[in-house]
């Protein structure tokens, strides 16, 4: 548990983090307490707007409408990836869900599937509405999802929470299907990732297994660091292709009719792909490209 952050606190836990933030006017006092309480704040719920288009998606979650007064959230996340601050406090976003979802993410453990409605998330939760049309077909931008996952983990780094505080809002109640598109479980690989290391390291950045570029210095001994996209892309011929081409038979992930071999391949990435598919990622974020945080995952061994 732990008491809300203050708005000048929040918007320099998601600046250290690398977000890049819009503040709305009055969004620091906009809010609901006169509803009921904000906080202890527990986690950050998840969700997808049913909205297209940054101005009227911001709009309608600061404002909501006759049936749910907003702000109906503290942040909207447009697809571009900037984090439209609305709201600071009580906010219509999570509303009621099972009381033993709540004592898992306290706990940090396994969330039970939920059944119940009989606990208000609006008092414990901090909410994200992310611009998506919500209907499994519409894109969630590398953009978007890497500002999803910053944002996040600044929360939790600020709260000292890990990342199995972040749930989808499907998670909190069997009302609800948001976000649909990506799952949380790739999501909270990535948010475990960046955890892992310093806001300015950029630890885990990436929306997707292979978009996040760069490479890390802080892999375990003994493990291949992660060499950075574009080594991929460039077709290299390394004993690394081979190391890792190996891992991926042993994680029951193989594409190959012959090999590996150090030349990297359409069969290494096909066979990347179903690790990342094995992670929980899906879409664009499974296509097969590695990046760190599922490179980190693999556990790859230094040539």
């Amino acid at each position: 548990m732990a008491t809300p952050l203050t708005p000048p606190t929040l918007l320099e836990a998601l600046r250290a983090e690398g977000v890049n933030v819009v503040e709305h006017p009055g969004w620091r006092t906009r809010n609901r307490n006169h509803k009921g309480p904000w906080g202890p704040v527990n986690g950050v719920v998840i969700h997808h707007t049913v909205s297209s288009g940054s101005t009227s998606s911001v709009a309608l979650c600061r404002d909501g409408y006759a049936e749910l007064p907003g702000p109906l959230c503290h942040a909207v996340i447009d697809k571009a990836g900037t984090v439209h601050l609305i709201g600071h406090g009580r906010t219509n976003h999570a509303g009621l869900g099972d009381g033993a979802v709540l004592d898992a993410v306290v706990a940090e453990a396994p969330l039970p599937a939920p059944r119940r409605n009989d606990t208000d998330g609006n008092a414990h939760f901090y909410g994200f509405e992310c611009v998506n049309l919500g209907d499994g077909r519409d894109p969630w931008p590398a953009a978007q999802l890497d500002a999803i996952e910053r944002a996040s983990a600044a929360l939790c780094r600020a709260h000292g929470w890990q990342a199995a505080s972040v749930i989808g809002h499907r998670e909190w109640t069997n009302t609800k299907v948001d976000p649909r598109g990506f799952t949380m479980e790739s999501l909270r690989t990535r948010i475990g990732a960046r955890l892992s290391g310093t806001p300015a390291d950029g630890n885990g950045n990436g929306s997707t297994g292979g978009a996040d570029n760069g490479s890390d210095n802080g892999t375990a001994k003994g493990r291949a660091p992660f060499p950075g996209a574009g080594f991929f892309r460039s077709s290299p011929v390394s004993p690394l292709v081979t190391a890792m081409g190996r891992r991926l038979v042993a994680e029951g992930c193989s594409a190959y009719a012959v090999g590996p071999g150090p030349q990297w391949s359409e069969a290494d990435r096909r066979s990347y792909a179903k690790w990342q598919q094995k992670l929980g990622f899906r879409g664009a974020d499974a296509d097969g490209w590695p990046g760190r945080t599922s490179w980190d995952a693999l556990k790859v061994p230094a040539n």
